[in-house]
């Protein structure tokens, strides 16, 4: 049986729409993709809340750096190997006590070639093992613990075309989705016994991702967000346990678009990809992406 918490995190005694704010000081804070672009950010504005903050990166030396700048603790992890995950886990237990909140945050985009289906095996399983299964494997590892003691949080990061679509990433798109609807299962599965689900739904962040070694070079582009203005928006909203978190406020009348005609967005997307190719030649995200 699991047991159940009566104060299932601490909140402030401050209401915010719906929801109580939730409190960030001393919670055991996981963050995967940390050493860099918007997981360093995550990791720099968790830290600021007052979280004890693990920084886990595939790129050891780079997690060093962010840990030792926040006072965290830098663990090397690949996020494709559940045993990396579960090894993850466990040294952050032994260092911290259990895990209050996991953040599952890496990404990739390789693009699609000639057609939507062009994009080699390899290419498909890159993206569904990064986007969803990464995902997979920190449930499974924390999950347990986190229902046993009625409390924990899942903060996952997404993507806008998690909740719309990619032109030129098929596979992008399609682990996108299954990411989001991933974490809907969760929600819908366990969101009654204390455990917390958060999707982050971007649109464009200035990350090496599209080309932005350093981000203040989006400044003048309107549609391309900042990691650090990401992550201010991502505390914000964990703190008021929102289940979907839209950094970019536009993606939400998208949304609606969308459902309310689907034929209608459908011919709409199709003639925003063809303005794409005939200004910029083709698909590429990191031309195409300061167009839109």
């Amino acid at each position: 049986m699991a047991k159940r918490s009566n104060d299932t995190f601490e909140r402030t005694t401050n209401r915010f729409g719906n929801g109580w704010l939730m409190d960030l000081r001393r919670k055991t804070t996981v963050i995967t993709g940390a050493a860099s672009g918007i997981g360093a950010a995550l990791a720099r504005h968790f830290a600021a809340a007052g979280a004890r903050v693990v920084v886990a990166d595939i790129d050891g030396d780079g997690a060093i750096s962010i840990a030792d700048e926040i006072g965290g603790l830098a663990v090397r992890c690949n996020v494709t190997l559940e045993s990396d995950i579960q090894a993850l886990v466990r040294t952050t237990e032994a260092h911290f006590g259990p895990i209050d909140l996991f953040c599952s945050n890496a990404g990739l985009a390789r693009g699609e070639g000639a057609h939507a289906a062009s994009a080699p095996d390899d290419v498909w399983q890159a993206c569904w093992q990064v986007h969803v299964m990464a995902h997979v494997y920190a449930a499974r590892a924390v999950l347990p613990g986190m229902i046993d003691r009625g409390q924990g949080y899942l903060l996952q990061m997404a993507s806008a075309a998690g909740l719309l679509n990619q032109i030129g990433d098929a596979a992008y798109s399609a682990t996108k989705h299954a990411a989001v609807s991933f974490a809907e299962s969760l929600a819908i599965s366990h969101g009654d016994q204390g455990i917390r689900i958060s999707v982050i739904c971007p649109k464009y962040v200035a990350t090496p991702l599209l080309g932005y070694d350093d981000p203040e070079t989006a400044a003048d582009l309107p549609g391309v967000l900042t990691p650090d203005a990401l992550a201010q928006t991502v505390v914000e909203g964990v703190r008021r346990e929102s289940f979907l978190i839209l950094p970019h406020p536009q993606v939400a009348a998208y949304i609606r678009f969308k459902s309310a005609d689907y034929d209608k967005w459908l011919a709409s997307m199709q003639q925003l990809r063809a303005r794409l190719i005939d200004q910029t030649g083709g698909t590429d995200l990191r031309v195409m992406h300061k167009l839109v």
